[in-house]
């Protein structure tokens, strides 16, 4: 009796039409079953072949403007680094000249704070009187200070090939000195030597040739020292809120780093290069001007700068006599001590403490992306460099 009841409602679902199964009549002369088809609805239809914005979820809507905001973002950068790649050297001058402005700035603050009667200078007072004691620093360097070191180096280098042999013959003096190679060594230091000199004499015309660059540099850094605070506002306005203040900490705390670096950096230079050469000329060593420069010009490379420099100093040295030589390293010595511990503590106590490979690395790099000026700038950028990976990129536990 089931069975006959279920039978019986089976066929009447099966004689009740489908609203979504409808028969097509082939046109005259074709048949085939391919012509029934199922009558899907138009709403699910039109949402597999093109949908229509106001068929999309919120959530699908989101993901399609995600979509499209990274395909313009990667042509954006695409095209920000051809044009950076095309004025490479105007922005490598306004990258130098916010870079010297930012050391400078910290003069400009002090000569600000002077009373004078009542009287404190502005920021452009300041700035003019910064600039006429920079000037004159530099103006009394090339016609004082540089003439002699280039007058020396010219001699050295005339020199150099005729006092190899002498050279060569005191070495042969020392003990297993044969097993050396001195000779192979000695051509090999002339041929260093003798390109070097050239590279100096044929590379001064060279920087001197770009005048209109230079001076471009410094209206720029005079404009970012009277404007760089409307820039640096603007600037953190590009960002949200929220990460506005993180990244002003992280700028201004760079700023310090980056220009007591430098303050600090040169004054030991400056320190090593007057005392050296004082202490040459006491000693008679030839062309004590020249080396004094060049200990003063390399310790800005850890380690490596000041032994390449006493090795030179002490090589010229011993070409007049031992003792001179003994001088020279007993001077090196002293001042090592010295400067590890009384110099570095208190004039370097704030700076970023770059380690010495970092140093060796940022200069090996920005001497050959920008030659000189790239070696002048590749320390400061490897301590900004620092600063915000310590901020943002070190997890320190």
């Amino acid at each position: 009796m089931r069975s006959s009841t279920k039978a019986a409602k089976n066929a009447a679902e099966s004689a009740t039409p489908n609203p979504r199964l409808k028969l097509h009549t082939p046109p005259p002369g074709q048949f085939g079953a391919h012509f029934l088809h199922l009558n899907v609805s138009t709403h699910r239809r039109t949402r597999l072949t093109n949908p229509t914005p106001d068929d999309l979820t919120p959530y699908e809507k989101k993901t399609r403007a995600q979509v499209h905001g990274n395909i313009l973002f990667f042509f954006a950068v695409i095209l920000l680094l051809a044009l950076a790649w095309t004025l490479q050297k105007e922005l490598l001058i306004i990258y130098v000249s916010g870079l010297f402005a930012v050391v400078l700035m910290p003069a400009v603050t002090r000569i600000r704070k002077l009373k004078i009667r009542n009287y404190h200078p502005s920021r452009a007072v300041a700035i003019v009187l910064l600039i006429a004691v920079v000037a004159l620093v530099l103006a009394i360097f090339f016609t004082t200070g540089l003439p002699p070191v280039l007058s020396d180096l010219r001699n050295f280098s005339a020199e150099l090939p005729q006092r190899i042999p002498e050279i060569v013959s005191r070495v042969k003096k020392l003990p297993f000195a044969d097993k050396l190679g001195i000779d192979s060594f000695a051509q090999r230091a002339a041929g260093a030597f003798d390109a070097t000199a050239s590279y100096l004499f044929t590379s001064l015309p060279l920087w001197l040739s770009h005048v209109f660059d230079i001076l471009t540099a410094a209206f720029l850094c005079i404009y970012f020292m009277l404007e760089g605070e409307h820039a640096y506002d603007f600037f953190l306005s590009l960002f949200p809120a929220t990460e506005r203040q993180r990244l002003d900490k992280t700028l201004k705390k760079a700023e310090r780093k980056v220009s007591k670096w430098l303050l600090g950096q040169g004054l030991l230079m400056l320190v090593l290069g007057v005392s050296s050469t004082i202490v040459f000329g006491l000693l008679h060593v030839r062309y004590f001007l020249l080396l004094g420069f060049l200990m003063g010009l390399f310790n800005i490379i850890p380690i490596a700068g000041g032994v390449i420099t006493i090795v030179i100093a002490a090589g010229v040295a011993a070409l007049d006599s031992w003792t001179k030589m003994a001088g020279v390293l007993t001077f090196y010595a002293i001042y090592i001590n010295v400067e590890n511990a009384f110099l570095t503590p208190r004039i370097m106590r704030s700076s970023v403490n770059l380690m010495g490979l970092t140093v060796l690395v940022a200069l090996l790099l920005g001497t050959a992306l920008a030659g000189i000026v790239g070696a002048l700038v590749s320390v400061p950028t490897a301590a900004l460099i620092t600063v915000f990976l310590e901020e943002y990129a070190v997890h320190k536990d």
